[in-house]
């Protein structure tokens, strides 16, 4: 063998009772569980667990290092956390599949998300080629951790229709239809949407649900950001349920929150929603951050019909005065479907990131307080950012509700993720914090989930969603992704005043039983590859 950890206490990710053990890894895998009074296995390696916990390493169903995998070999972001696999393609809008006009576009659409990536080469166009990209990774040698990845349907939308908000041509639906189908043969999970993010939020339920088809004939699974979380949230979440059904496509929802005042304590209602859909036979998962805030992109807060036609004439609309003037009433007065049908709190929007360091003063400050310093309205101050920012920058969004986010993490398909944009001078606390935040405040220190229920959460549930046949429980045979943790001490480091601070209580992470993180320090090991969906 190579490794034998000792004396471990073994939450093995099915949510069953802790037990103590000797677990060796050999190849890769996990060779051998010996449990107390066993035979001890021996290895060229011993590490004396002294009581940690040991669990499948953590699978993050929601995050956004799409270029950050590509950009940073160290990751300690999501390794420190304990994380070994991100599912990446999210909210829509990703870079694969793409051709040259398309990716530029897309490119301008998230640098809010990910930088504009000029330090990234895009060597790639098809989905298969970004997933052997990844493969690559640094110098061949891989990449910080796994990645499985969504086909992004607002990319596929750009692609086939452009920016235009009307419905899909049939010849338009067809090539809609082929490029997903190709992105799944090449080794795509599912599909994702942000259907409050343009354009991907002018598809009518018809045509999502003929790229549903596809997606379930291939094996995958649908993720939503769906089209409100906060007026008419429900309706929009049995949106989604009805849409799936229809398409006999299995249902993730994507950072299931229910937001805003108009929402708050109202997470019950959700559930029982979902409840009777799985009652039903529907085969329905979800995910959420352990936090009350949102994190998104300024321009994301503006309406549609605002976005047609891509980013530059979101440009020209702002800087025409007469379109401004509407935007802001749309914002402040009706609501706008960027902003789930609100109207828009600027005490509520606080700027947490920019492209352009000489803006960095508005990091920090929500947007009614930068206006307050400038002796100018709120709508002003955001115009001016978005049009000097070329519509750059992030926002944190402060308007979830604790009580929901605890009712939402107990629910019988509930996983963790992030939603972690790593981009910004102060980015959400979540995407360093998330995991350690479940184990360390949620499970510890309040008591909302046990120990074992927590890890079930956050490993062998994704694993069945995303279908891997070895990851996700500590087993012999599977795959040697394991995160050593002390559940006396384990915590997020992130907090909103120090967000890129790293977890305390996780020692050890492996990844094909290889060291990312050993001793609480991040080696130089390039352990991860593309997870591709498996038949």
């Amino acid at each position: 063998m190579n490794l034998v950890i000792r004396d471990v206490r073994v939450v093995d990710g099915t949510g069953a009772p802790a037990y103590r053990a000797d677990v060796a890894v050999d190849g890769g895998r996990i060779a051998a569980i010996r449990r107390e009074g066993e035979p001890r296995p021996g290895a060229r390696r011993v590490l004396d667990a002294g009581g940690l916990a040991l669990a499948p390493g953590f699978i993050d169903m929601h995050a956004h290092s799409d270029l950050a995998l590509l950009r940073d070999p160290d990751h300690s972001a999501k390794a420190a956390q304990g994380v070994t696999l991100e599912v990446i393609g999210q909210d829509g809008l990703s870079y694969a599949p793409v051709d040259d006009r398309t990716l530029a576009e897309v490119r301008r659409a998230i640098t809010g998300w990910n930088g504009y990536g000029e330090d990234i080469d895009f060597t790639w166009r098809s989905v298969g080629a970004y997933l052997d990209r990844l493969d690559h990774g640094f110098g061949g040698e891989g990449i910080a951790v796994n990645a499985a990845y969504l086909i992004p349907q607002g990319t596929v939308r750009m692609l086939a229709v452009g920016w235009d908000d009307r419905e899909a041509t049939p010849s338009e639906l067809d090539r809609m239809r082929h490029l997903v189908a190709d992105g799944m043969a090449q080794g795509a999970v599912g599909m994702s949407s942000g259907l409050t993010y343009t354009p991907g939020m002018y598809a009518k339920d018809a045509e999502l649900t003929e790229l549903c088809r596809v997606v379930a004939a291939h094996g995958g699974y649908y993720c939503p950001h769906h089209r409100s979380y906060g007026a008419g949230a429900l309706e929009a979440y049995e949106e989604m349920v009805a849409l799936t059904r229809e398409a006999g496509c299995p249902l993730h929802l994507a950072h299931a929150t229910m937001n805003f005042g108009v929402n708050k304590g109202r997470a019950a209602e959700l559930l029982a929603l979902l409840d009777d859909a799985l009652d039903a036979g529907a085969d329905i998962s979800l995910d959420t951050y352990p936090y009350t805030p949102g994190c998104t992109t300024l321009v994301a807060m503006l309406p549609s019909w605002a976005g047609e036609g891509g980013p530059e004439a979101v440009m020209a609309r702002l800087g025409d005065e007469a379109t401004a003037e509407r935007i802001r009433h749309h914002l402040e007065v009706t609501g706008s479907d960027g902003c789930h049908g609100v109207p828009i709190e600027w005490d509520t929007i606080e700027i947490s990131g920019v492209g352009d360091p000489a803006l960095a003063a508005y990091v920090g400050r929500t947007v009614r307080e930068a206006g307050d310093e400038r002796g100018e309205t709120p709508w002003t101050t955001a115009r001016r950012l978005l049009l000097d920012d070329r519509l750059g920058p992030t926002i944190l969004q402060h308007v979830g509700h604790e009580e929901n986010v605890r009712a939402i993490m107990r629910h019988r398909v509930h996983t963790g993720g992030s939603d972690g944009i790593l981009r910004g001078d102060k980015p959400h606390p979540r995407a360093y914090g998330t995991f350690p935040h479940y184990l360390g405040h949620y499970v510890r220190e309040l008591g909302v989930l046990s120990l074992e229920e927590c890890v079930a959460h956050l490993t062998g549930r994704p694993a069945a969603r995303l279908r891997l046949p070895d990851r996700g429980l500590v087993r012999e045979g599977y795959r040697a992704d394991l995160v050593l943790f002390d559940p006396a001490t384990v915590a997020a480091g992130s907090t909103y005043e120090a967000p890129r601070t790293l977890p305390a209580g996780i020692p050890h992470v492996l990844i094909d039983g290889r060291f990312v993180v050993e001793d609480g320090r991040r080696t130089d090991v390039l352990a991860g590859r593309a997870v591709r969906r498996t038949a």
